[in-house]
């Protein structure tokens, strides 16, 4: 089942899920990271997330801060560091903005 917040998304504006889940190609060091040459910016987040955690990359001392390793930090500008909150949108940034 969906979360409340999820439902109301879908209802009150289909395409704002469709952009996050409609596939699209992805530049050479997202391709390299992802393993993929196609996937969702939704499929994208879950990946990062995934290796985030896997590679206990979350700062210890605050759970809001990713200490970038060198793979993570050729997908989010060179950052060493980011805030939880900044990940969707840098993940954002590399995928092409869809036409109207």
């Amino acid at each position: 089942m969906a979360p409340t917040r999820l439902k109301k998304t879908i209802t009150d504006n289909p395409k704002k899920l469709a952009n996050l889940i409609d596939l699209a190609n992805l530049p050479s060091p997202v391709r390299e990271f992802v393993g993929q040459s196609q996937i969702s910016r939704l499929g994208c987040f879950f990946r990062v997330w995934s290796y985030i955690k896997e590679n206990n990359l979350q700062d210890p001392n605050n759970k809001n801060l990713v200490n970038c390793d060198e793979k993570l930090r050729s997908i989010l500008l060179g950052k060493p560091q980011v805030e939880l909150a900044e990940l969707p949108a840098l993940i954002k940034l590399h995928f092409p903005k869809v036409p109207k």
